[in-house]
């Protein structure tokens, strides 16, 4: 197609009445309407308002009741921030085989399997932009249980109970229970890297804060900054992962778009 036709596409796109617009959007996935907002400035802004029908009806298609319902959405407030955190949860085809994913779409469930290490990734990975999302252990810890990040490569299962996030060079983890940093089988030292620092509490949010543009990681509890946990990042896609050890424990994790800053 010509630029002259091009033209006259975006022209007529822009001339759509909004209630034509409901019904054309309703047909289309989450990758569409990005597309669609670069369309025209009609369309972008159309699109810009996040408690709209286009996205009231993402939501409730998407959504599980039961995650709509609960507190696990409670920092995510807009009919679009809650469809685009159910598209980065937990994917259930990428974890352990002693892992499912709950109704909710949102929390995970480790199995009572004697003497193995489990984990799981979120479905959708970054190399590039700014990324926050809450991680939070509804059950026991036990003696390991890790959050951070994991390229494709990492494993996501092995025997013992061991920290499974950060113990070769494609994931990066933090052991909420001895609050030692892990990579590459080593510890990175302790984090955060001040006296007594608290141990974390079951239910308590963590959010994870991953850079790729500075190629960093840092994590806050409870708005509270704690600093940067890991630089020098590869430039490869990284995605949300934890690793778990107890018996019948449940891991939440809700995407939150880039960070505040501040």
């Amino acid at each position: 197609m010509g630029h002259t036709g091009s033209c006259h596409l975006k022209m007529a796109a822009a001339k759509l009445p909004c209630r034509v617009l409901d019904v054309i959007f309703g047909y289309l996935d989450l990758p569409d309407l990005a597309n669609c907002a670069l369309v025209c400035q009609h369309w972008c802004q159309y699109l810009s308002d996040e408690n709209s029908d286009v996205w009231r009806l993402q939501c409730v298609r998407k959504v599980a009741d039961e995650a709509l319902k609960s507190d696990i959405l409670c920092n995510v407030t807009s009919y679009k921030a809650k469809a685009m955190a159910f598209c980065h949860a937990w994917n259930p085809q990428d974890c352990s085989r002693n892992i499912y994913i709950k109704p909710n779409g949102f929390t995970l469930h480790r199995n009572p399997v004697a003497q193995s290490t489990d984990g799981v990734r979120g479905k959708i990975g970054f190399n590039s932009g700014r990324h926050a999302w809450e991680v939070w252990w509804d059950g026991p810890l036990g003696t390991v249980a890790v959050v951070g990040i994991a390229t494709k490569h990492a494993p996501m299962q092995c025997h013992g109970y061991v920290a499974l996030l950060g113990s070769d060079d494609q994931s990066w983890g933090w052991n909420l229970v001895d609050n030692h940093l892990l990579h590459n089988g080593d510890s990175q030292g302790n984090f955060p890297q001040c006296n007594n620092a608290p141990k974390y509490q079951v239910g308590e949010r963590i959010r994870v804060i991953l850079d790729m543009d500075d190629n960093t990681l840092s994590f806050e509890r409870g708005y509270e900054f704690l600093g940067v946990a890991f630089r020098g990042l590869p430039s490869v896609k990284l995605f949300p992962a934890v690793s778990a050890v107890y018996g019948n424990t449940e891991v939440c994790m809700v995407y939150l778009g880039p960070p505040l800053d501040g």
